[in-house]
């Protein structure tokens, strides 16, 4: 009987050690790099004045929370770098806008918006009534 416990404390502690070194998903530090270099230019570029993350910010544009899974990469590429009509152009390279991008890819991983697109009205307010 205690060599049966041994060995299942081994192998837990083995399995504990393998979950805690390699269960943490894509460990790229590339990746990381880039998504830290992402929140920077999110705040230098004062993103958050328009636009949303979790519901939290700006209500000029759309909450972007979950936009790369809603939008392809070229369109989201474009809309940085060219502007709307009510976005203004952002003069950021190539790489930084990678990085912007792939900010917002960690958000739209981590968690939802709190309100559905068809209740955010063109304005970025929420509609809380049907019209």
């Amino acid at each position: 009987m205690r060599t049966v416990l041994a060995i299942l404390l081994v192998l837990f502690a083995t399995y504990s050690v393998l979950v805690y070194e390699y269960g943490h998903g894509d460990r790229d530090e590339r990746a990381s790099t880039a998504v830290r270099v992402g929140i920077r230019i999110w705040q230098e570029e004062i993103c958050q004045s328009c636009h949303q993350l979790y519901g939290l910010g700006g209500y000029m544009g759309p909450d972007l929370t979950n936009v790369v899974s809603q939008r392809d990469t070229m369109r989201i590429r474009t809309f940085i770098r060219y502007g709307t009509g009510r976005m203004p152009a952002h003069a950021l390279s190539d790489v930084e806008i990678d990085q912007l991008i792939a900010f917002l890819a960690w958000v739209d991983r981590t968690g939802t918006r709190t309100m559905p697109p068809e209740a955010t009205h063109w304005t970025g307010t929420y509609l809380l009534e049907k019209p």
